[in-house]
């Protein structure tokens, strides 16, 4: 079966701006299988990477020789999340280099959650402003703390509070993520614990509907600390691991500090999320690890209307 026409002309499209910017590859996430003869015809020889929304569509994926899969396990989350685990996974397994550029082809259009749609979407970052510090050892030394999967779901969440803030108004918060019981004699109730009197499942990161609760917790003060294992533990917690002999990049106020404590103190990993751009930063060892920057607005193809006569409305 052909391409549809939007994905065929931001194939193309792809294929230029790796011509002309330089980028280093194409990363394509993919919702269907696709006729990767005509997808290689259209992107010519640049490198193409291809990422699925689902396990079944990567087993699929990888019976292809000819395909460059990056293995992610999306489960239910958004769009952008699927993006950065791609680009996480990317990097780790080393396929794409700190500082690449890289022009990214996703659906950025849901219509419906229960049909696979095409591809609508393009957007270019650089690897050096969306991931700041960023290489392959870097994300196997988090992992030794935090299970990847666990890392992968508090930093979309971050994304998610940076990005889309809460009622209109931007939003800051701090995860503290593992070494649970040392990391809670270094807090202090500021209010009280939302998360106290409900079960595992009611509390597991996995689950979407919780993600969406601690968006709204967010919005008050305080730490939300969470297990390694993604359960959140509590919420409202001044951090008081001592400061001193940490030091930061100019312009990061108490909460980045506050998270480069805790991580100097504790073998947990603290991911900052700022109120003013939406940035994410992952501190461990009481240093600044991974800087991520919120995605910048996709060049989107909206669906294709054709009239009577079979011409493009």
């Amino acid at each position: 079966m052909s391409l549809p026409r939007q994905t065929v002309a931001l194939l193309q499209a792809a294929r230029q701006l790796v011509a002309t910017l330089p980028a280093d590859a194409v990363l394509l996430l993919t919702e269907t299988d696709l006729d990767w003869t005509e997808v290689r015809e259209h992107v010519g020889e640049c490198p193409l990477l291809v990422a699925a929304e689902n396990r079944e569509l990567t087993a699929r994926f990888k019976l292809n020789p000819d395909l460059s899969v990056i293995d992610i396990d999306p489960g239910e989350t958004s769009t952008q999340e699927r993006l950065s685990l791609a680009i996480l996974q990317a990097v780790r397994t080393e396929k794409l280099r700190h500082g690449a550029d890289v022009v990214l082809l996703y659906n950025g259009i849901e219509i419906s959650a229960e049909v696979p749609e095409p591809v609508d979407s393009l957007s270019v970052i650089h690897l050096g402003e969306h991931l700041e510090r960023l290489d392959a050892r870097d994300l196997r030394r988090l992992e030794t703390h935090v299970p990847l999967e666990t890392l992968r779901l508090v930093v979309g969440l971050g994304l998610a509070i940076g990005r889309e803030g809460r009622e209109g108004h931007p939003v800051g918060t701090m995860f503290v993520v593992g070494d649970t019981t040392k990391v809670l004699k270094m807090c202090k109730p500021m209010n009280f614990n939302p998360f106290r009197g409900y079960s595992v499942d009611e509390r597991n990161l996995e689950n979407k509907s919780v993600r969406e609760q601690i968006k709204d917790i967010a919005q008050l003060e305080g730490a939300i600390i969470i297990r390694r294992d993604g359960v959140a533990v509590a919420a409202c917690v001044r951090i008081e691991a001592p400061t001193k002999n940490v030091t930061l990049s100019k312009g990061l106020g108490t909460r980045h500090a506050a998270a480069a404590a805790i991580s100097r103190h504790t073998k947990a990993v603290a991911v900052a999320v700022s109120q003013s751009s939406g940035s994410v930063r992952i501190f461990q060892n009481g240093e600044m690890v991974l800087h991520i920057e919120p995605f910048d607005r996709p060049l989107i193809f909206g669906p294709v209307h054709l009239d009577g006569d079979g011409t493009g409305s």
